[in-house]
């Protein structure tokens, strides 16, 4: 195959790795978020208000799912490579949520100009009404990123295919890996 026929071949496979890795995580947090919404909605039906907002989800999943890939760039869990494991998981995770809560802050203010909505109500729209509802709200995006930053780091240092046999396939062969991971120490 000719050099530019590689680097085609090449260029495809990684559009098609970075779409999996796009809707894998659109889904998750979709997942999430609707969980999330379920929630809130089961709540507030609780004294009367009707609450349903399945179709923002979807859109709203999908772009923090393309700021996720885009954050992950970063590399941030790269500098505690040598470290315990929980370490660059906690990092990956802390640096998501700020992107997160600045991607999602930036947002409401956009549509709170649109609106014509004062800053204030903008605000509230981000983390809730309250110290305690913001507390909340960045507790529950900080536990769904856990997850999500664990299988990242773990995949940094097991190997991608080696996480996703584990973790979708047969285990049988786990012995393998402890060998190989005890022969590493």
């Amino acid at each position: 195959m000719s050099e530019p026929a590689t680097r085609t071949a090449r260029l495809g496979e990684r559009a098609f790795d970075e779409l999996k890795a796009f809707l894998g995580l659109s889904l998750y947090l979709y997942i999430c978020l609707g969980a999330i919404i379920l929630f809130k909605r089961a709540v507030l039906s609780t004294v009367g208000v009707n609450f349903a907002m399945w179709g923002i989800a979807v859109v709203k999943a999908m772009v923090l799912a393309k700021f996720m890939l885009f954050a992950r760039m970063l590399h941030i869990e790269r500098r505690y490579r040598d470290k315990a494991l929980i370490w660059p998981i906690v990092a990956h995770s802390l640096v998501f949520l700020l992107v997160l809560l600045v991607l999602t802050t930036v947002e409401e203010l956009i549509l709170g100009v649109i609106h014509h909505e004062p800053v204030s109500l903008s605000l509230q729209h981000v983390v809730g009404s309250s110290v305690m509802m913001a507390g909340a709200t960045i507790i529950l995006m900080f536990l769904v990123l856990v997850p999500y930053s664990a299988f990242v780091c773990l995949s940094d240092a097991l190997g991608e295919h080696e996480v996703y046999r584990l973790l979708f396939r047969d285990r049988s062969r786990v012995d393998g890996l402890r060998a190989r991971m005890a022969a590493s120490e």
